[in-house]
């Protein structure tokens, strides 16, 4: 059957994350659900990575294959058709029988969006930003991201995933290092745009939570609860509990992914 790779971007507000769940809105289930309204088949569209609940996509991609000749001009048409308007194609082709949204990506970027309390929050930012209560030093956000590039254990800075085992068995053979808490973080740091504090950061691979813990770890850093040279004391002692909070999901976007 015909491969297909589809580019999304998403609001997840409504959405119980990106993994098919029953009883309960996901990207997964409701592009499964408009692909089936449009040709008949059912499908599982499988994911660059399973965003959590209320987190967002500028660029998720997705693949799936399907028996129906449909042009991809009027496939593109037809599912924005079909999706509600907090889903949007972006793009949609053929692609190699052995491409795999998750399976053959070589690296994702994240960004996480701050708005300081330096100024009023706007209801219509809000549900895309983390509206941080306390105030933040820049310099030391950025001072603090600097510690995680390079590969590391990310074990403290890591949620338990309840679909750990699901995940480990799906992995492919040629790529070992995601049964482990080992990632490779290219590139890390902050930026401001019109008030607003974005961190970016490039990986490997990414574990349950480990952007927003970093985040939470980081505004501690920000707020001078920790020193920023405290992050690689974090990293080496692989203990959740020794970094900080969980950031909210709603400033979480996945921004990138490159194969």
């Amino acid at each position: 059957m015909p491969n297909w790779k589809t580019i999304l971007s998403y609001d997840g507000t409504p959405y119980h994350g990106w993994q098919i769940q029953p009883n309960l809105p996901t990207i997964q289930g409701t592009l499964a659900q408009a692909i089936h309204h449009i040709t008949g088949e059912s499908v599982l569209p499988q994911g660059s990575g399973r965003t959590d609940a209320g987190v967002h996509a500028l660029a998720q991609v997705a693949s799936f294959s399907i028996e129906s000749p449909i042009p991809p001009a009027n496939f593109h048409r037809a599912l924005n058709h079909a999706l509600p308007p907090s889903i949007r194609v972006l793009s949609i082709d053929h692609a190699p029988s052995d491409f795999h949204a998750r399976h053959s990506a070589i690296c994702k970027t994240y960004e996480y969006r701050i708005h300081p309390t330096s100024s009023i929050c706007s209801p219509m930012l809000a549900p895309y930003v983390w509206p941080c209560p306390f105030p933040l030093n820049f310099q030391q956000l950025q001072h603090a991201a600097t510690h995680v590039a390079g590969t590391h254990d990310f074990t403290s800075f890591a949620a338990a995933d309840p679909d750990l085992a699901t995940r480990t068995a799906e992995l492919s053979s040629d790529q070992p290092q995601h049964a482990t808490s080992i990632r490779t973080i290219h590139h890390s740091h902050w930026r401001q745009q019109e008030g607003i504090f974005i961190y970016r950061v490039t990986g490997t691979g990414f574990l349950h939570h480990m952007v927003r813990n970093l985040v939470g770890t980081f505004a501690q850093a920000g707020t001078g609860r920790i020193p920023a040279h405290a992050i690689p004391k974090i990293l080496a002692a692989c203990n959740r509990s020794a970094a900080g909070p969980t950031a909210p999901a709603s400033g979480l976007f996945l921004a990138e992914v490159k194969y």
